[in-house]
């Protein structure tokens, strides 16, 4: 043979391992283009959606946000209120304490709700509650009062049963909310909107 036969053909891309004993092209080198007539291996998959964890670190860094972005709104109204002299650097100073003192409390109060209302949904779910009452949303109330009763726990028992109250309401009142405009309770993923 000589070597004008071949010049076009770069030949077979793999070796003929057909009459080898115990090699199997299928399991050692599938992405070459071998065919396997076997399915696919895939990773599980959480049918109901998101994990606790990527839900918790979500609705924590939103909740944060919002919290940062709003307390520094009011921080800005109280800092220009409250200005104690009419120049111009005095009143930069100003705004600037107040909206950070007001925008870092806000958003870290949110973000511990945020925490809090996310492992205790994921308990929750784990638990399938929803099995047990009948009702298909069971654990964002049960959630938002956990975590009213848990935040506020250290004021007291009046105090935490306030919290659990209050929790339980925004979950009651955002779920009637969604009934009457005909929306999904929950649609938007984020905590219990």
């Amino acid at each position: 043979m000589s070597n004008r036969e071949f010049e076009g053909d770069a030949g077979a891309p793999l070796p003929d391992f057909t009459g080898a004993s115990n090699i199997q092209l299928t399991t050692i080198a599938p992405a070459l283009g071998v065919g396997s007539r076997q399915q696919p291996d895939y990773l599980d998959y959480d049918q109901k959606g998101r994990g606790i964890v990527v839900t918790m670190f979500a609705n924590t860094g939103m909740s944060y946000l919002l919290g940062i972005g709003g307390g520094g709104l009011y921080g800005l109204q109280r800092g220009i209120a409250s200005t104690p002299s009419s120049k111009f650097k005095v009143q930069v100073n100003s705004i600037l304490n107040h909206c950070g003192r007001y925008g870092s409390k806000a958003g870290n109060t949110l973000g511990v709700f945020a925490v809090l209302f996310s492992l205790y949904e994921g308990l929750g779910d784990n638990l399938e509650l929803d099995r047990y009452t009948g009702f298909d949303s069971t654990s964002p109330p049960l959630a938002a009062m956990m975590t009213g009763v848990t935040y506020y726990a250290p004021s007291g028992v009046r105090v935490a049963a306030l919290g659990g109250a209050l929790g339980l309401g925004a979950v009651g009142a955002t779920y009637t909310a969604y009934s009457l405009v005909g929306k999904p309770f929950g649609s938007y993923g984020f905590l219990w909107f």
